[in-house]
């Protein structure tokens, strides 16, 4: 597991917005009282979604909400890699799976693209538009490679469709999530092969239960079958 520290560059302070308070006292209101400190990780993920990362001034507010030690708040948001520890890109943010399936699939092209549009190493862009990483299993094995953006999953993608996409966003685009190849879920590409027909789904296949011949009346006992 890889070591997640807070970014050295800190805001001076944090507030939620208007809209975010009301968020967070719905998930306060989820829990019974005295479990408060439950909806951490709802609120540290409305935090995410304010300021687009955790900031320590952030982690002290949560734990201030929730009553509990700022301690308890770090752990939790250094454990789950989805809370990101660190300013990230204003346009987008963007995680390329480069697990297994992934990988053999064609990942490594796609974090080629990455290093050539935004650094060789894992950060923010030059202009700030962007920030990239590659991650862990993101669970969409049958679609690799794949990567996500922001909330959206990318799937079924080739380095040149991941660039186009890519190059939508920097121009201010908001590209179609989901396959590529306009696969339908996580289906064959082309279409399902089998499990075709529309009987199968419409229940018009399906034939009544006959009851079997020594079913015994309810209350009593079956009779053996003869020797």
């Amino acid at each position: 597991m890889s070591i997640r520290r807070l970014s050295p560059n800190q805001p001076a302070s944090f507030a939620f917005t208007k809209e975010s308070q009301t968020q967070v006292d719905w998930w306060i209101s989820k829990f019974p009282a005295g479990r408060q400190q439950s909806a951490v990780i709802p609120l540290l993920w409305v935090v995410q979604k304010q300021q687009g990362w955790v900031s320590e001034p952030a982690l002290r507010v949560v734990a201030e909400t929730l009553g509990m030690p700022v301690i308890r708040v770090y752990e939790v948001a250094t454990f789950y890699t989805m809370f990101m520890l660190e300013p990230v890109g204003s346009v987008a943010l963007v995680q390329v799976c480069g697990t297994t399936p992934c990988m053999l699939r064609g990942a490594g092209d796609l974090i080629a693209v990455c290093q050539k549009k935004f650094g060789n190493r894992e950060h923010q862009s030059a202009d700030g538009k962007f920030y990239w990483q590659e991650v862990e299993c993101l669970g969409a094995c049958s679609n690799a490679p794949m990567a996500a953006i922001n909330d959206y999953y990318y799937e079924d993608l080739t380095a040149e469709s991941f660039e186009a996409i890519l190059d939508d966003f920097a121009a201010g685009k908001s590209p179609t999530p989901g396959s590529a190849i306009n696969r339908t879920g996580s289906a064959p590409e082309g279409g399902p092969q089998v499990l075709s027909d529309p009987k199968l789904y419409d229940g018009s296949a399906a034939k009544p239960i006959k009851k079997l011949p020594n079913a015994a009346p309810k209350g009593k006992a079956a009779k053996e079958p003869a020797a």
